[in-house]
This record gives C-alpha cells, structure tokens and sequence, in this order.
C-alpha cells in the first residue's frame, strides 16, 4: 500500500468522523431550539446506529463481489446526499431517515477502509497503520462540533459545509486502484458468510470486547455524565471542561499505544490500558470533584480511549486474511451495541440504585473485558500470504 493510498483513506475516515461528530450535537441544539422533547432527541440519536446494525450483514458479500473501491464510492455518495438533503427535506422523521442513511454510507466506507487498510497491513506496522486510522476519525470526530455555531446564522449551513467538505474528501476515491479481500481457501467447497461469521466470532471473539468496550464507554460518558454531574452539584460549564479531557487524552496517546502494541504485543498492552482505565474511573468514583474527574478523563482516555483501535489491530492479529471481512463487520456491529446499551444501561443503573455510582459501574465494565483478556481462550492463526509492503 503506497503512501498517497494510505493517506486518501485515513482521509476519508477523517471527514466521516467530522460529518458524525457535527450532526449529533448540530440536530440537538436544533431540536432543542425546537422545542422537542429530550427523549426525541435521545431516540433520534440512535438513528445513525440502528443504520450500522441494518447495514452490517449484508456488507460482505457485496465486498468480495465488487471489492474495496465501489464500496467506498457507495457509501460516501449516500453520506453525501444525506447530508444535502437534510437542508431541503424539513421533517422530524424524514430526519431519522436520513441519519439512518448516514449510518448505513458511514458504514460502507468504514467497512471497506477499515478491512483494506488491516488486510494490507503487517504484523510490524499493523497497530501503527490502526492508530492512525483511529486517530484521524477521532480529529474528524472532535472537529465535528465546531460546526455547532453556524446554526445561529443558519440552520442549514452546517450540513451545506460538512457536505462540501464530504464531497471535496470522496472525490480522492477515485485516485485509487479497486482491490479485493483476499479468498477463501474453502470457498470452492461451499464456505459461505455465515460459516465465515461463525469461524471469526469463534477465532477472535475476545478481540470484539474492546470496540464493545469503548462504544459503550464513549457514550455512557457523552450520555449519562453529565445528568450524574449535575446530581454531584457539578455545574454544566464544569462538565463541558471535563468531557473534552477524555477525547484529548485519547488523541494524544493513540499513535504511541499503536506503536507499543507493534513492540509488545497487541493483548499486553490492551490489558494495561483496561486495568489503568479502571484505576482511573475508580479514583474519580472515590473523589467526585470536579478537577479529580477531569484529571482522571484525561488518563483514562490515555490509555482506554484507544480500545477500538488496539481491538481491530489484536483482530486482525487473530484472523486469517479470508476471515479479515467478516471480523471488521462483527468489531463494527459490537462497537454500535455498545453505543446503543452504553446510555441506556448507565441510566438504568442511576435509576434503579439511588446512591448509584456511575464511575464504579464503568470500573466492572472494564475489569470484566480485562479478565476475559485473561481468560479467553483464543488461537492466533499462522502467518498467511499477507501482504508484505507496509504503508508509510
């Protein structure tokens, strides 16, 4: 993979992020402005998520067919137009619509992105080449609500600029030279996508717990915090401070945490970042103030906010090349279940229990993925016909 192919598809993922990270709080103030209730803008949150998990089984197969290219093209095409659309199509539902829509293209081109960039990846740059991909969705993602002011001026000039830069971002596809997932060495004598699933789920389950992990993380915090800070009497400006402290400790530390996982060993270093994490959330549930939580956001997105990351790498370590497809789709659909269970599950727990402590609930999450680190039983596959150039 030469380095201009590499660098147009982390570029990609870079806007996708942004055009995420710029419609889930741009349509809330929206709605909020609206007057809609804030369990309608909780619901249509989901949108984009029930979008991934409808999209997810049916990714495959049109990508061994057609291959890597024409995926993408789909996929940032549909993200496009969505966007567009959401300045001339003025309804709450059609609305849904259309981040659902989003879901799906998003998905497409992570999918396709996401498994080229692993299957052309050593053993030796594999966490770096992660790390990176990681990293610049995660920029795309922490620019995304800058957009959030241009609603004072127009509502529809967010999504006429995220969709500019969308279209301005897809058109370096078309540089690139279509590739396909490598085949099956069973697919002559009937291998087929469920046998696929079958055979990566039970080669590389323990590697899905970290996307799980972090999908759940990311939106317990972005959506259960703040209601638990304002019941400690933490102010709204103060959790505005200390949720950002999260994504900067994670974008500083993803590349690094890349490059020790090539040096040590992906599950190593996964299990230090998962007890560190913990430690991290425990000690803000031990000492709720408002500049103790913020100092343990920052470390623990040092070390955890990399888990989707070192989860795809540590998958790709475990699956053979025929099986990388299938493996990408299950890390996509256990990240989405997190992020559906994550805010529903914090606010269950802060309901049901009334001195509830929501940084202990997020210490058993993390200590439970790191004991089946631990104990999960799982094989690495035999170094097969990777391919052995390295993007720089």
């Amino acid at each position: 993979m030469s380095r201009l192919h590499f660098f147009i598809l982390i570029l990609l993922v870079s806007i996708s992020g942004f055009s995420q990270g710029m419609l889930l709080p741009v349509i809330s103030v929206i709605f909020e402005t609206n007057g809609e209730s804030a369990a309608m803008n909780g619901f249509h949150a989901t949108a984009l998520y029930i979008g991934v998990l409808l999209a997810s089984p049916f990714m495959e197969a049109p990508l061994r067919k057609l291959g890597f290219k024409p995926l993408i093209v789909t996929g940032g095409f549909l993200v496009i137009i969505s966007l567009f659309s959401f300045i001339w199509l003025q309804s709450i539902w059609i609305w849904f619509l259309l981040r659902l829509l989003v879901g799906i293209g998003d998905h497409m081109l992570h999918f396709s992105t996401q498994t080229w960039v692993t299957s052309r990846s050593t053993a030796q740059n594999r966490g770096r080449n992660i790390s990176l991909y990681g990293l610049s969705f995660g920029l795309g993602f922490a620019f995304g609500p800058f957009m959030v002011p241009l609603v004072k001026a127009s509502p529809s000039l967010p999504f006429i600029v995220s969709g500019c830069i969308s279209l301005a971002a897809w058109l370096f596809v078309f540089f690139l030279r279509n590739e396909f997932p490598a085949a099956s060495p069973d697919e002559t004598s009937g291998d087929n996508s469920a046998r696929r699933f079958y055979r990566a789920v039970l080669l590389g389950w323990v590697a899905f717990l970290p996307a799980f992990g972090y999908g759940f993380l990311e939106t317990a915090l972005n959506g259960s915090f703040p209601v638990y800070a304002l019941r400690l009497g933490i102010s709204i400006d103060a959790v505005a401070l200390i949720l950002p402290a999260f994504a900067l400790g994670s974008i500083l530390f993803q590349f690094p945490l890349g490059i020790l996982s090539d040096k040590f060993g992906r599950r190593h270093v996964l299990l230090v970042i998962l007890i560190v994490g913990a430690l991290c959330f425990f000690t803000a549930g031990l000492f709720p103030s408002p500049h103790v939580i913020g100092g343990c956001f920052f470390m623990a997105g040092m070390a955890v906010g990399s888990m989707f990351s070192l989860g795809i790498s540590y998958m790709s370590d475990l699956l053979p090349s025929h099986l990388l497809p299938a493996g990408n789709l299950l890390c996509g659909i256990s990240f989405s279940l997190g992020s559906m269970i994550g805010p529903v599950a914090g606010g269950w727990y802060m309901q049901r229990f009334e001195s509830a402590n929501l940084f202990y609930f997020i210490t058993v999450i993390l200590l439970g993925i790191w004991l089946a680190l631990i104990f999960g039983k799982t094989k690495q596959t035999p170094a097969d016909n990777r391919y052995s150039s390295s993007a720089s």
